[in-house]
């Protein structure tokens, strides 16, 4: 992937600037989801996914909507958008709440972090290519592990905050 520098707090916010929010330790891993909600979410080939634990991410919650769907394995997901602009910021789902998947392409300097994975190929729009060496999955995996220790090797270094 190549050598990077990171600071944190990582900041980012909406489109129109209303919510804003800072994540103050290095997120769990970063990866595109290819299935139909993330498409349709993004109006894109896919959503850019970066779970972080809920305790290092600071937001006004009270100044976001929320709308919850169902997901491919029956569990519920919330989705909080700002309620200016629409912009779609977090996902947290009802099974793990502790984690809470940030909108990466939300991040004010979203270039600096680059997916290791790629989530729900079997969705992927036909033109697109997984990069070689990419951790994928067809579907849902059971476990994040692939792609939890393919980001810590990846970005063995990057942070201001790593051991």
């Amino acid at each position: 992937m190549g050598e990077c520098r990171v600071s944190l707090p990582l900041a980012g916010g909406c489109q129109c600037g209303a919510v804003r929010y800072r994540v103050s330790k290095r997120p769990l891993t970063l990866y595109c989801c290819h299935c139909a909600e993330c498409q349709a979410q993004s109006s894109s080939a896919f959503g850019m996914s970066m779970p972080v634990e809920r305790a290092a991410l600071s937001v006004d919650w009270a100044s976001m909507k929320v709308w919850t769907r169902p997901t491919d394995s029956g569990a519920r997901l919330e989705c909080h958008f700002c309620p200016t602009c629409g912009s779609r910021l977090f996902h947290v789902g009802d099974r793990d709440p502790d984690i809470v998947s940030v909108k990466a392409g939300s991040l004010d300097n979203a270039d600096v972090l680059r997916p290791i994975g790629h989530l729900w190929t079997d969705s992927a729009q036909p033109w697109f290519e997984i990069p070689r060496g990419a951790v994928a999955a067809a579907r849902q995996p059971e476990t994040m592990d692939a792609f939890l220790g393919r980001w810590s090797e990846a970005t063995a270094g990057w942070f201001d905050d790593a051991d």
